[in-house]
């Protein structure tokens, strides 16, 4: 793997991390549930590593993380594999998103758009990222007011009493 690239401007994160463990990987069975298996804890593990070092070296980190945490999220992601049919290419997606959102503290929720590419590197397997400021986020949307607000509606149907009479 080439050395490890990465660009942080208030605007995007850019980054070159190892490719994740395969869908078959990912995962593991313990007493019938199945968990994140050590190898995807170690990977999540790395790329927060990676992301948390380069960001700490940044003059751009404060601006980035207020953005990413007040705009919706583009995601690309080019894998280089080393051959074309050894690997599905949204087979590392879940987990790549995971681990980069874990590491910026934000809910994957946040990524409205994603563009996935596939790529052969023999000599250098690896995956480029690069995490981009889209849209503000709108405001969290709050019940609109109805004329009846406060008071609380029967889950059943009213029942009146007969009149005396």
């Amino acid at each position: 793997m080439p050395p490890p690239f990465f660009r942080v401007t208030p605007q995007e994160l850019t980054l070159t991390l190892p490719i994740p463990p395969s869908i078959n990987q990912q995962y593991a069975t313990v007493n019938g549930r199945r968990i994140l298996s050590s190898k995807s804890r170690q990977y999540k593990t790395l790329v927060a590593q990676q992301i948390l070092s380069t960001l700490s070296t940044s003059p751009h980190r404060t601006s980035l993380q207020h953005n990413v945490n007040t705009h919706a999220l583009i995601l690309s992601v080019r894998f280089y594999f080393k051959t074309a049919l050894r690997r599905d290419l949204d087979g590392g997606l879940k987990i790549s998103q995971d681990a980069i959102c874990h590491a910026l503290e934000i809910n994957d929720n946040r990524i409205t758009e994603i563009h996935l590419y596939k790529s052969v590197d023999a000599e250098s397997p690896r995956m480029e990222c690069t995490l981009s400021i889209d849209l503000p986020m709108p405001p969290a949307r709050t019940k609109p007011q109805t004329p009846h607000a406060g008071k609380q509606r029967a889950l059943t149907p009213h029942i009146r009493a007969p009149r005396k009479g």
